[in-house]
């Protein structure tokens, strides 16, 4: 059984990419293109499930697109969809690179998630530091959302399970507002 503290977040599956099973993988972190771990990890139910990767090729510089052994169709490639992408950490010690807990770069691949309202809001895919007030962007599934990144919002965290439980001020997180 793989342990969360053996892997680590490397991006998401963001959609199925045509008829073949193929995904759209956003990542966060290219050890996979480093390094040759036989398998990534997947969470499914509440279970880290490993998945081996039959081919890639790189689409942007943070996005590529990704075909799993066993998953063959756009059907089958749906139900992957939105899950997050883990690494085994024994294949990429050397190259993970430490990053102190106290740097906002440290919650890259953390979920967040609304305390008042209790949804997740997406997982953090970068962090801007470009200006002085620092900002999570946040993707999920329908949108993309900067998100102060300030310990007066951060109301608790599970660094195991890698979530950040926020409390943020109204109107911030209102991710299903129509354009």
């Amino acid at each position: 059984m793989i342990k969360s503290s053996e892997v680590f977040a490397i991006g998401r599956f963001a959609k199925p990419h045509g008829l073949g099973g193929e995904l759209v993988f956003l990542f966060t972190d290219e050890v996979f293109d480093r390094t040759e771990a036989p398998y990534w990890v997947l969470e499914m139910d509440g279970i880290l499930v490993p998945f081996f990767v039959e081919s890639y090729r790189f689409r942007s510089e943070n996005a590529a697109l990704v075909k799993l052994e066993g998953i063959d169709n756009k059907s089958q490639a749906c139900f992957l969809a939105d899950k997050q992408v883990f690494y085994p950490k024994s294949y990429a010690d050397e190259y993970a690179p430490e990053i102190a807990e106290d740097s906002w770069e440290f919650y890259l691949g953390f979920e967040i998630r609304d305390i008042q309202s209790g949804k997740s809001l997406g997982l953090i895919e970068a962090v801007d530091s470009s200006t002085e007030n620092v900002l999570f962007l946040v993707r999920n599934a329908s949108t993309d959302l900067l998100i102060p990144a300030t310990e007066d919002f951060i109301h608790s965290k599970d660094i195991g399970q890698r979530l950040l439980f926020m409390k943020l001020p109204e109107g911030l997180s209102d991710i299903e507002q129509p354009s």
